[in-house]
């Protein structure tokens, strides 16, 4: 396209989600999405939000509207540091930012610690919105090895110089695996041996489906950890709220990115989640959310069983949002997608989460939006695109 404008080097590396250009396609009459990782929205607490809005509106309403504090609402900084807290990390209010969902933290994270060429350990496959995220800063991915049980603390010993690791432990989007404990105090022994920052994501550790996930990696590490979360997924995508724990001494640097960002996360979603979280819903919410998503979950499992033609290979995720497929080595699953459209069904090939590409006989499913029986025929229809190869 001709124009005067001239675009930066970073805008070069700024590339449209591979997903969420998905979704418009998925969007046709009659398709089985199981590509979204969407939360799902009969999950939402409408109710509770509606009183909470009322609320804020009626005894807040010029504070609610009005410019805020950059850090943010200084009674949900505190009840994320509680929360935090009870989960073993050493978590001060005052080392609290709450940031316009947990995307925006992968941002400011970008933009305060990397330059042109710097090194980020990532697992391999990994969140594509964290590659989104760091790539306008041109970093170099570097690709952790790893097994069956996770990333090798060996390959992230040997990151030294890389500004950070970023690591999902739990339910990690893409694969839905969760660390051990023993493999996470492995990592965060070889992160403190080799000096290495950790970035630990947690948007989906409130959904566990038969038990708890272990502590943090987090909890072994101090303030050589940054930590983020979300409230996307236990209450609604919509608020656009999220949080990160930052190092005393990277804080002030995270919060000046944010000022310059945004000025600061929207003051009334803030407060409309504080005076929720005040009626002491959550608990019972999120129990009952974990309840819909379990048979959700073993319906794609049971469906799985009975239609994945022999070579296609699974693990049963014990939490959050995803199946994470490993089909015979020829076959292509971009390739395949146009049929599984065609057949009804759509997913998200699997080589968009491996920052080096490669892996094209892999592919995602999400299971928290369609309801049993529809999860049944999507996974039929696609056992038959596979089985026709």
């Amino acid at each position: 396209m001709n124009t005067s404008w001239t675009l930066a080097r970073r805008a070069e590396r700024l590339n449209p989600s591979t997903i969420r250009e998905l979704l418009k396609l998925t969007e046709r009459p009659g398709i089985i999405s199981l590509a979204g990782g969407l939360p799902s929205a009969d999950t939402f607490p409408v109710a509770a939000l509606r009183q909470a809005c009322e609320a804020v509106l009626t005894e807040a309403p010029r504070e609610a509207l009005q410019y805020a504090a950059s850090e943010g609402f200084g009674p949900l900084r505190e009840w994320v540091a509680a929360e935090l807290e009870s989960q073993g990390l050493k978590a001060d209010p005052a080392r609290v930012l709450i940031t316009s969902g947990s995307q925006q933290g992968l941002d400011l994270v970008g933009k305060v610690l990397l330059d042109p060429g710097s090194a980020v350990a990532v697992e391999s496959p990994t969140y594509l919105g964290a590659l989104q995220a760091f790539a306008p800063y041109e970093p170099v991915f570097a690709a952790l090895e790893g097994d069956d049980e996770g990333p090798l603390p060996a390959s992230l010993a040997a990151q030294r110089g890389a500004r950070f690791a970023y690591l999902l432990p739990n339910y990690q989007n893409p694969t839905g695996r969760c660390l051990g404990a023993a493999r996470r105090e492995a990592l965060a022994a070889a992160a403190l041996e080799a000096g290495l920052p950790v970035v630990e994501d947690n948007p989906y550790g409130e959904l566990w489906y038969d038990a708890p996930p272990p502590p943090a990696i987090a909890v072994h590490l101090g303030e050589q950890a940054l930590v983020l979360g979300s409230f996307s997924k236990v209450l609604a995508p919509g608020l656009r709220l999220g949080y990160l724990l930052a190092p005393s001494a990277l804080y002030p640097k995270l919060l000046q990115a944010k000022q310059a960002a945004d000025l600061h996360t929207p003051t009334f979603n803030q407060r409309l989640v504080h005076q929720v979280l005040a009626t002491g819903m959550l608990p019972a919410h999120v129990a009952a959310t974990r309840e819909r998503y379990r048979v959700q979950r073993d319906a794609m499992a049971a469906a799985l069983l009975q239609h994945m033609p022999a070579g296609v290979q699974w693990q049963v995720p014990q939490g959050g949002m995803f199946f994470w497929l490993t089909l015979p080595a020829q076959m292509d699953a971009s390739a395949l997608l146009p049929r599984a459209v065609a057949a009804g069904v759509a997913f998200v090939p699997g080589t968009t989460f491996f920052p080096q590409g490669g892996h094209a006989n892999t592919l995602r499913l999400s299971f928290v939006t369609v309801p049993p029986e529809r999860i049944a025929e999507g996974i039929a229809a696609l056992g038959s695109v596979l089985r026709a190869g």
